[in-house]
């Protein structure tokens, strides 16, 4: 099985490849790059959603890890976690001999898997950014000394 394309900078970053300047630029020619110049929650959310939004997505903007396409799957995200915090005060109110718990419980479960994949597929999570960071090249430090008076 085929791995999946990397983006040409984290290529370059990782210095595994030796592809010419000319190879270089094609492959940034051929990547898809989303802008996120009208980023905007939808017209469904309700304001208390609209506000954890707009923080969320002023901050994955930032980072360079959101893009125009990605505001319907960030409401997504917004509205299951929402919920599973609803079921959740619901069934701490709730004992366990009631008759509807374990419904309850299901329902928490199924809103958790939810919010866990939503958070994972947007970098929402501490593992799946780490696997969005693009590796920086570590830069030599000149001596001092050399960097002044050269190789004596």
């Amino acid at each position: 099985m085929a791995r999946p394309r990397q983006p040409i900078d984290l290529l370059v970053a990782k210095g595994r490849k030796n592809l010419t300047k000319k190879e270089i630029e094609e492959r940034r020619k051929q990547e898809v790059k989303a802008p996120a110049d009208n980023i905007e929650p939808p017209s469904y959310l309700p304001a208390n959603l609209k506000k954890e939004f707009n923080r969320l997505a002023k901050e994955m903007v930032e980072i360079g890890i959101m893009s125009n396409l990605d505001c319907e799957a960030l409401a997504r995200a917004i509205i299951s976690e929402y919920n599973y915090q609803k079921v959740s005060k619901k069934l701490l109110k709730m004992g366990v001999d009631n008759p509807k718990y374990y419904d309850t419980v299901l329902l928490q479960e199924k809103l958790f898997k939810m919010v866990r994949q939503s958070a994972n597929d947007l970098g929402l999570t501490i593992s799946s950014r780490c696997k969005l960071v693009v590796p920086k090249k570590e830069e030599k430090e000149e001596d001092p000394i050399t960097a002044k008076f050269g190789d004596i």
